[in-house]
């Protein structure tokens, strides 16, 4: 009978530590519900450089989520990544709004950032943003800056 029970309690050990992996996982995915998935508007926007931005990041404003990417698509005419993005429309953000793609945390987890203007007239469903602003890649700023150093050394 002890053995039993003993068997019943690491049975409920280890089904308890097999979920907490699975939260876990679903954490670390970007799978979590933390956006409403009701009804939303989708607004695009076209960037240089997406960095390494996912599908199902999080759209944030005033740090705040307030949406998701919902694809990710390459302009062969234009030359730049085409985001389009999920915005819940309890959530509406002027016509002039800017688009950043922002990082965030120590493992570099990318997003966007939506910055409001001061138009009167929001954005609507299929709307693009103009004012956008690519992601930062390390790699490149770390070039210029040993680039500029070089420039420097050489003119002494």
């Amino acid at each position: 009978m002890d053995k039993t029970i003993l068997d019943l309690w690491i049975g409920i050990f280890v089904t308890l530590g097999i979920a907490a992996l699975f939260v876990l996982a679903l954490k670390v995915g970007n799978a979590s519900t933390t956006f409403n998935t009701g009804a939303t508007y989708r607004i695009i926007a076209d960037f240089d450089n997406i960095g390494g931005l996912k599908v199902r990041a999080p759209v944030k404003s005033a740090g705040v989520v307030v949406g998701r990417v919902d694809d990710i698509q390459f302009d062969n005419r234009k030359f730049v990544a085409r985001v389009t993005m999920n915005v819940d429309r309890r959530y509406e953000f002027p016509k002039d709004t800017s688009v950043s793609i922002l990082t965030s945390g120590l493992l570099g987890e990318q997003y966007i950032g939506l910055e409001a203007g001061g138009d009167s007239a929001m954005l609507k469903d299929g709307d693009a943003l103009k004012l956008t602003q690519s992601a930062v890649v390390l790699e490149k700023l770390i070039g210029q800056f040993l680039y500029n150093k070089a420039a420097e050394g050489g003119a002494k």
